[in-house]
């Protein structure tokens, strides 16, 4: 007879190969529906939670309980993260006004709102525990809505503004979150948490621009795809770890790590590194983002039966939950409306301005001709002046209306923060299982209901997206500047070949039509018996490459493009680039 094994080994074995079956069945169901869910319709969050929620009834699946703390310090950090990255910084700086409205006064009068109606609703809930739960369900996760509103066009600035809620709220929330915590375990004063969130918020953004920093100048010196993409993935960690160590916002210190990276790379990191931190970071955020939203509708049937067994009814607690969410929805609308007519009156000031600053440069121009000194002088201020109207002019293109307001109020679905956070509640917290279900009925039915009647809102609104036929003019007007930045290259009298020799006119003659359509894909890599004018032709369209990103790097500083202009011709001369033989590429 066969000796027998012992039990525990083998039922360690068969739960890591069930747990491991189920992540490979939980990517293939991520991939299938991010694939189907687009064509019918229907935003991949949405889809996603719906499976979870069909998946969690079938009998033979067994329950999984995955540590909340495991979401907030080793998925969380991943995702903003990698949407952080992607936000262009001046797009980031023009709408911070929205952006710290929506993420940090909103958060706070949710959560205080929401904590109170708790404490009325289930009188032996402490105010500082109601208060918890509030800051649990009071940030937005803007996955699902931007998805919607990609899809369906929706106005760039709108896109961004909810960008930049998403990554910022999560900060206020978490940051709330811990106070309302300890002041359930003892007294904590007013002073006291604004304190703690004035250090939070410093503390983040101190060590999030110091990773930043540090890591942008790591990977540009290694200067190799694989490698600077190794140092990126430690990236959201090593601003994420040491902020919550010292008891800062590790969720902003991600989010200002993301921020400076995104912003450093076009000037210090290669096309090859750029191309390959895209592509892998995006593969990053589908997996983790939706295997939340997955996650979330596939514990509902866990979180259900935790309060069915335990003293709280779950009708009672459902209905809870709906009140709260009605709340949030009033509470957001509220809030939206005078912020929208703030965002329209600076829109109108904008416009004021637009003579003004033209007359205060034209000053500025003519004090250039005076001593060195103040042409230098004059030369900044005038920089900061065209940074203005730069500023002004996407205020006056880009306005967000009243039609944008009503989809920016609609847009409250709660998601990966939400789910986690609740989990994370102490066990001491009087009803948890009960509040953990209050914050899934807020998740799931804004997911569900506004997720899905979010489209038809904006088709009803008849919202307008970007300009087509003006998007195509500022496309080509930014590259007709980077393509006369290639002409001053091969018209400088002084133009050498890296020996020392002039260029024949053949080839430079080559060059210039080569120029005139540097959107064109590159020749094949170089031949070693290829002639020697092919040689120069080659040599000579990389130089144009340079200076294209240079003059790019100087419409991005100066703020006079949009960020979709500016990213279609990074991803341009990105993939020109990466096609250049590695030893020609300096």
């Amino acid at each position: 007879m066969a000796p027998m094994m012992p039990a525990g080994p083998m039922t360690d074995c068969g739960m890591h190969l069930q747990h491991g079956l189920l992540a490979i069945a939980a990517v293939l169901a991520i991939v299938s529906v991010a694939k189907v869910a687009p064509r019918v319709g229907v935003a991949v969050p949405i889809a996603l939670v719906v499976v979870g929620i069909g998946v969690s009834y079938i009998p033979f699946v067994p329950n999984v309980n995955v540590d909340p703390h495991l979401i907030l310090t080793v998925v969380l950090p991943p995702i903003l993260y990698s949407a952080a990255v992607t936000v262009h910084a001046t797009d980031f700086r023009r709408n911070v006004k929205a952006i710290g409205g929506l993420s940090v006064l909103l958060v706070v009068i949710s959560a205080l709102a929401v904590g109170l109606l708790l404490h009325a609703l289930i009188p032996d809930l402490s105010l500082a525990a109601a208060i918890a739960l509030g800051a649990v369900v009071s940030p937005p996760d803007a996955v699902a809505a931007i998805s919607i509103g990609k899809r369906l066009g929706l106005p760039p600035r709108l896109v961004i503004v909810l960008e930049g809620e998403g990554l910022i709220n999560d900060a206020t929330a978490l940051v709330l979150l811990r106070s309302a915590v300890a002041a359930t375990a003892g007294v904590v004063s007013a002073w006291d948490v604004l304190g703690d969130f004035a250090f939070a918020v410093a503390g983040g953004l101190v060590i999030g621009l110091v990773a930043g920093l540090l890591t942008v100048w790591i990977r540009a010196k290694l200067a190799e795809p694989v490698l600077t993409t190794a140092i990126s993935f430690i990236v959201p960690f090593l601003a994420f770890v040491p902020a919550e160590e010292i008891h800062a916002s590790g969720v902003l210190a991600v989010v200002v790590a993301g921020l400076v990276t995104g912003h450093q790379s076009a000037r210090h990191f290669t096309a090859q590194d750029r191309i390959s931190e895209r592509t892998n970071w995006r593969t990053i955020q589908l997996l983790l983002d939706n295997g939340v939203f997955l996650l979330m509708g596939y514990q509902i049937v866990t979180v259900v039966g935790d309060v069915h067994h335990g003293e709280d009814d779950v009708a009672v607690t459902v209905g809870i939950g709906l009140a709260v969410t009605a709340l949030l929805v009033l509470l957001r609308v509220m809030f939206v409306a005078p912020l929208t007519a703030m965002l329209r009156h600076d829109q109108r000031r904008a416009r004021a301005r637009k003579d003004r600053l033209q007359g205060i440069l034209a000053k500025l121009t003519e004090r250039q001709h005076e001593s060195p000194k103040s042409a230098r002088r004059a030369g900044w201020v005038a920089s900061l002046v065209r940074r203005r109207q730069a500023d002004d002019a996407y205020l006056t293109t880009e306005g967000l209306g009243w039609r944008g307001g009503a989809a920016l109020a609609w847009a409250g679905m709660r998601g990966v923060v939400t789910l986690a956070a609740a989990q994370s509640l102490p066990q001491s917290v009087p009803h948890r299982s009960q509040l953990i279900l209050i914050a899934f009925t807020v998740a799931i039915v804004t997911l569900l209901g506004q997720g899905a009647t979010l489209p038809v809102l904006i088709k009803r609104l008849r919202i307008a997206g970007t300009d087509a036929e003006a998007d195509r003019r500022e496309l080509a007007r930014l590259i007709g500047e980077i393509t006369a930045e290639g002409e001053d290259v091969l018209d400088n009298p002084d133009l050498r070949q890296a020996s020392g020799a002039l260029f024949d006119e053949e080839a430079l003659e080559a060059a210039r039509r080569e120029n005139a359509a540097i959107g064109q894909a590159l020749t094949r890599p170089q031949d070693p018996e290829e002639s020697d004018l092919a040689h120069q032709r080659r040599e000579l369209h990389r130089l144009l490459l340079e200076s294209a990103h240079a003059a790019l790097l100087d419409a991005r500083e100066s703020g006079t493009y949009t960020s979709r202009a500016l990213q279609h011709v990074q991803h341009m001369l990105d993939t020109e680039v990466s096609n250049l033989d590695p030893a020609e590429v300096h």
